[in-house]
């Protein structure tokens, strides 16, 4: 797995077919439970049962956050540290602060 930088400062990242295939079924469960969270609103639904529904999306969307977060760890991190690039550091702490909030 390499990263690439092309231009300046877009970096792009490569990923497994394995890896993209998993990560893009997660999005689209996520996408089916946004989906049924407008059918509900729509069908009027209890507020119990659609704050419910919004913890389980929330909770998948979280799960798709750690994924990628380990995957970029195990490649792009480790790989940056090795090579010298502390940067990579401040940026993943950038980023874990973000999902923090």
């Amino acid at each position: 797995m390499e990263e690439n930088q092309c231009c300046c400062c877009h970096k792009t990242k490569e990923r497994s077919e394995e890896e993209l295939r998993g990560l893009m079924n997660r999005l689209k469960r996520i996408e089916g439970q946004i989906r049924g969270l407008e059918g509900m609103l729509e069908k009027d639904a209890y507020c119990v049962d659609v704050l419910t529904q919004a913890a389980a999306a929330n909770a998948a969307l979280n799960a798709f956050s750690r994924e990628l977060l380990a995957a970029h760890i195990r490649t792009c991190v480790a790989r940056d540290i090795r090579e010298g690039r502390d940067e990579t550091i401040d940026e993943l702490l950038a980023i874990l602060q973000k999902m923090m909030k």
